[in-house]
């Protein structure tokens, strides 16, 4: 009888340990600034990811006849070119199926290469310089709309809406900063919009009362910022302070944080910003104020703006995966170029080159130091 119940339970045990080795660990990896100026858009940018792959363990996928279990691989950038390359080499290394990210445009042009050169597909759904997709890589792929739709919708916004006449254009030399400026510069004097003045500055720079100095004698009617929301708040404050409040103030999705409210300091020229995003509006995403909601208990007073693009472009990964019935990058990247999924940002498909088929943008502007929709 004891030798029963021992082979008994012998045969219960490997059928155990035979189950839980069909379970499959699979990484995912993520980049983003964590560290820095920029850690704020960072971390809301992992967490959206973070939230993406906790959903989809939670049913059960099954892959080429495995249990999957995904894991998010979070690596740290600090919004640095060189940075950027060592991490991409890392999840190379660490064979992760797929990459979300990265932020910056500025970091993941130079990382693309990597991905590339390793075999591995990556989704960005922040980094909007049009330079990332031409040179044509089939590991590249953007959910959100580029630099040239952000650019000029503000340039259209600026002349028809506002009827702005001279404007004062101010980059800070990264790759998207000088990408999205100079987008706009172009469509602006396109719709007869003079530009008075270029000034360039960088994305550390904390003081800019020489920059501003410099334009208030040009007597602008607005100034276009090209950059992200650390130097974007200091200047709504420093332009306050050189009496400059009715200036109108326009920038990308960089500075189109709900973060930008604080680090402006209660400047009144908070009220004259005008920025884009290269897609709908919380409200009007496919199930955007129900996701929201969700992503708030988990992650109070984190969200930013980009981590509804993050948890999509992780869904888009696993959504080719499974199509292809394998979670190797070297069967199921080229399913991605097939893609057809409802997400939480868009439906979203893919051009040939890897770009966002049909994107959309928002203009929004801050009233009462709260992020409001235009459109």
């Amino acid at each position: 009888m004891q030798m029963k119940v021992t082979l008994m339970a012998a045969a219960v045990l490997a059928v155990a340990n035979a189950g839980a080795q069909e379970v499959q660990v699979v990484k995912i990896g993520h980049v983003a600034p964590l560290s820095g100026a920029q850690a704020h858009y960072g971390k809301d940018n992992e967490n959206g990811s973070r939230m993406a792959i906790e959903d989809i363990n939670a049913t059960n996928p099954v892959i080429g006849g495995k249990k999957i279990k995904f894991e998010l691989l979070a690596e740290d950038d600090a919004a640095d070119p060189k940075q950027g390359q060592a991490v991409a080499q890392k999840l190379c290394d660490a064979k992760v199926a797929g990459v979300v990210g990265h932020l910056n445009s500025g970091t993941t042009i130079p990382a693309a290469k990597v991905y590339n050169d390793c075999g591995i597909p990556h989704v960005t759904g922040a980094a909007t310089n049009p330079d990332l997709t031409k040179p044509g890589y089939k590991t590249t792929w953007r959910i959100i709309a580029n630099d040239n739709a952000l650019g000029a919708g503000l340039a259209f916004y600026a002349a028809d809406a506002l009827k702005v006449k001279k404007v004062a254009i101010i980059d800070d030399r990264t790759a998207y900063g000088q990408g999205v400026a100079g987008v706009f510069k172009k469509t602006a004097q396109q719709k007869g919009i003079t530009v008075v003045d270029e000034q360039f500055t960088n994305d550390k720079a904390t003081d800019f009362m020489a920059i501003l100095t410099a334009i208030k004698a040009k007597k602008p009617d607005a100034i276009f910022y090209g950059g992200m929301d650390a130097q974007a708040g200091v200047m709504l404050r420093q332009l306050q302070q050189l009496g400059m409040s009715k200036v109108r103030y326009f920038g990308g999705d960089g500075i189109c944080t709900t973060e930008i409210a604080k680090l402006s300091g209660g400047s009144k020229v908070l009220n004259n910003v005008v920025c884009a995003e290269g897609s709908a509006s919380l409200q009007k995403m496919l199930g955007g104020e129900a996701w929201k909601k969700r992503y708030d208990a988990k992650y109070p007073n984190q969200y930013q703006i980009y981590s509804p693009y993050t948890y999509d472009a992780t869904f888009v990964l696993v959504d080719a995966m499974k199509r292809a019935n394998s979670v190797d990058p070297k069967v199921y990247t080229a399913k991605l170029a097939d893609t057809n999924f409802k997400g939480i940002t868009t439906a979203i498909a893919f051009e040939p080159n890897g770009e966002l088929k049909n994107p959309t943008i928002t203009l929004y502007t801050y009233k009462d130091g709260k992020k409001t929709a235009l459109n």
